[in-house]
């Protein structure tokens, strides 16, 4: 815990008080919780987090940051879909019963109830503490003349060369406001006719959202100096006002994949004409901003009054990762450095005159990995980089999703191998929202390394994360592998809480072997060994494993995962609750089951885990302490797209030192107390309050460092 001014007194409120509103109650007799609204009653937990005066200051920051980067998300696809689904005249109903204008209409009202709460926290509560350590975000007016003299002489020099103001008049038709670009909206009036004029200013980007007065002391947002000094733009005109404002836009790709001959190129088509052409779908402004300002916005948009979200300045409270990344150590939480487990600290180092490998660790036993706690370059990285240099090794098999991009070890291992003439293989997932310009970038990349790169899939996403390393060891071919729960980046490797095994099992290698063979040639669908995979066998397997616990006496199943929204597989856990299954849910996102509810769910549970890593991990188990329990780990969660839109992939976890490993994490999750909400059967999401104190994610930092000296991690 730092020793920053703001931190909780024993009268300070934190999200121990905290009841989140509930959920609107479900429609008719349906038993489900709106999907869009359970998503923001999350982003709401992570604004609570903010909130919560036990944390440090610039942590708390951070998770302002966070809350309002989801909330672009969230409109850029959520919103954006219905939104379409409304213009188009198609009346799809949600499980809930709600059609696509209902669902607006209260993700409305609850979105302007949490953007006027961060606003006010933001205001109220961060700037002034920020200010008590040394950290002062300022307007122009709270500045001395000698500061803003040297603001005026940064924008004369540097930030005035770059503007380009655009009028709107008979000759100069609206522009295009480019997707969560900042603007400032300025009327002119003109001192000869005294007529209104409109002008656009953008923002640029390539300047830091925060101008530094004093290095690490005063800030001031770069949209306040340009509007101080609006005059130098339009000489002779004068300015009756000028607001900020944003325009958020549809970011799904419109892709006709069945008439596509190249997906690559369909991505690059869409990608383009998204660019020009996705319509606005919310309208963010200032609060002070002019009505002839805002019925013109709104015409040229398109966009009716409930679009239209109002805010104090500053707008996109995103750009508070600037000060997140302060170097103020005393601010933050201390940082984690991943440890590495001691079964691989001899990974690489020589002995009796051999470095050690990965592969004789693999052949000695099946290794489970806890990431950020376990490290990912020593584990992970270092099997493919020794894959890449190793002579005995013939091919690698890759799946990418997201990256971080040609900097990573990881990729500069698969272009090492393939010029080292390996058979290296990676599908690059061109799908991958937000990352479909990047993935296409580093595919390209890879393919003049002489890497052979599949695009994806027509019609399915390839979200499996596995690895394949196949090795000639004295004539015998024998295949390595990893399956995992998070994408192979290394920098969220850090940040999200993710499962990976390590395993050279001979079924799994023939599973993964068989799956690539599938993703990259044109063959049925095989039949897997080991492996649970989407859309083939995953749900079918799933409903078995849950009617198999609804026939035992002691039926338990517990599942830890990031959302959860399918409707068949939601019936299918109320039908095991009424058998009188016990069901825990670790659910950190969506979760559209209802809980706790007597005759169909009152033997489920349902908890929430947010803390200072994102809870990504997936891990399913079945079964009692007395009749045994199957668990399985991978890439899907249990929605709609995961199980039936997507390749998706879970490994069961079947050696017994691996399994206790798995229990403990899910024992641990259970027992949190410090970061851990409830939802309750009237939709509500509420702190857990015990006095045990436990905190899971510190609990396996511990064990990390556990395992790092050689110990058991119990």
């Amino acid at each position: 815990m730092s020793n920053d001014k703001s931190k909780r007194t024993a009268d300070s409120p934190s999200n121990r008080e905290i009841r989140l509103p509930p959920l609107p109650p479900p429609m008719g007799d349906t038993v489900y919780y709106n999907r869009e609204l359970s998503w923001l009653a999350f982003d709401e937990r992570v604004l609570a987090m903010s909130e919560d005066e036990r944390l440090p200051l610039l942590e708390r920051v951070k998770f302002l940051a966070i809350f309002a980067s989801n909330l672009d998300e969230f409109f850029q696809v959520r919103a954006a879909g219905l939104k379409a689904q409304v213009d188009s005249g198609m009346n799809v109903v949600s499980a809930d019963g709600l059609g696509p204008g209902e669902q607006l209409q209260l993700i409305h009202a609850r979105v302007k109830e949490l953007v006027r709460r961060a606003s006010a926290h933001y205001h109220k509560a961060l700037v002034p503490a920020l200010g008590e350590n040394g950290i002062r975000v300022a307007g122009l007016d709270d500045l001395d003349t000698a500061q803003q003299r040297v603001l005026r002489r940064t924008f004369e020099r540097e930030i005035f060369p770059v503007l380009t103001p655009l009028a709107v008049d008979p000759a100069h038709p609206f522009p295009f406001i480019s997707n969560l670009s900042l603007n400032l909206a300025v009327l002119l009036r003109d001192p000869t006719d005294k007529a209104l004029r409109f002008a656009r200013v953008k923002v640029p980007s390539l300047f830091p959202r925060l101008l530094v007065v004093e290095e690490g002391q005063t800030y001031v947002p770069l949209e306040d100096v340009i509007a101080a000094h609006m005059g130098m733009l339009f000489p002779g005109m004068e300015i009756a006002s000028h607001s900020p404002f944003r325009v958020t836009r549809d970011a799904d790709l419109d892709l006709e994949e069945e008439d596509a001959a190249d997906l690559r190129e369909a991505v690059v088509t869409g990608l383009e004409r998204q660019r020009l052409e996705s319509r606005a779908v919310r309208l963010e402004v200032d609060e002070s901003t002019a009505d002839e300002v805002l019925s013109l916005l709104r015409d040229e948009l398109e966009l009716d009054p409930h679009d239209t979200y109002f805010q104090p300045s500053p707008l996109d409270l995103g750009h508070l990762w600037a000060l997140y990344d302060l170097p103020r150590p005393d601010l933050k939480a201390a940082p984690w450095h991943p440890r590495t487990p001691h079964v691989l600290a001899r990974v690489g180092e020589t002995s009796q005159g051999r470095s050690g490998s990965i592969f004789e660790v693999m052949r000695d036993a099946d290794l489970l990995l806890h990431h950020p706690y376990d490290s990912f370059s020593s584990s992970v990285e270092a099997f493919i980089e020794q894959a890449a240099d190793d002579p005995d090794v013939l091919a690698i098999k890759h799946t990418l999703y997201r990256t971080s991009g040609p900097e990573t070890s990881v990729f500069r291992a698969l272009m090492r191998a393939a010029r080292a003439g390996k058979q290296v293989v990676t599908l690059v997932e061109v799908k991958a929202r937000f990352d479909e310009q990047a993935n296409i970038e580093w595919g390209r990349t890879l393919e003049r390394a002489g890497v052979h790169v599949v695009y994806g899939l027509v019609g399915l996403k390839t979200h499996a994360k596995v690895t394949l390393v196949i090795r000639n060891e004295g004539g015998r071919i024998r295949r390595y592998c990893h399956v995992g729960t998070g994408n192979y980046h290394p920098v969220t490797a850090r940040l999200y809480e993710d499962i990976g095994l390590l395993t050279a099992s001979d079924d799994i290698g023939e599973d993964l072997s068989n799956l690539f063979n599938h993703l990259t040639g044109t063959s049925r669908a095989p039949v897997f060994r080991k492996l649970l995979v989407a859309p083939q066998s995953l749900r079918e397997r799933l409903v078995e494993l849950i009617h198999r616990e609804m026939d035992a006496p002691d039926g338990h199943i517990v599942m830890k995962l990031n959302s959860l929204s399918d409707p068949d597989l939601i019936d299918e856990l109320y039908d095991a609750s009424r058998a009188g299954v016990e069901v825990d849910l670790i659910v950190r996102g969506i979760c559209c089951l209802k809980p706790g509810a007597p005759e169909f769910s009152e033997h489920i549970r349902v908890r929430s885990i947010l803390g200072e890593f994102l809870e990504h991990s997936r891990i399913y188990r079945f079964g009692s302490e007395e009749r045994g329990q199957d668990y399985w780990i991978g890439s899907a969660d249990m929605m709609p797209r995961n199980l039936s839109r997507r390749v998706e992939a879970l490994v069961p976890i079947e050696e017994p030192a691996l399994k206790e490993r798995l229990e403990q994490i899910l024992e641990i999750n259970l027992a949190d107390d410090t970061h851990t909400w409830t939802l309750d059967s009237d939709g509500a999401w509420t702190p857990l309050e015990t006095d045990k104190g436990i905190c899971a994610q510190d609990r396996f930092k511990e064990l990390a460092g556990q395992r790092a000296e050689g110990g058991r991690s119990e």
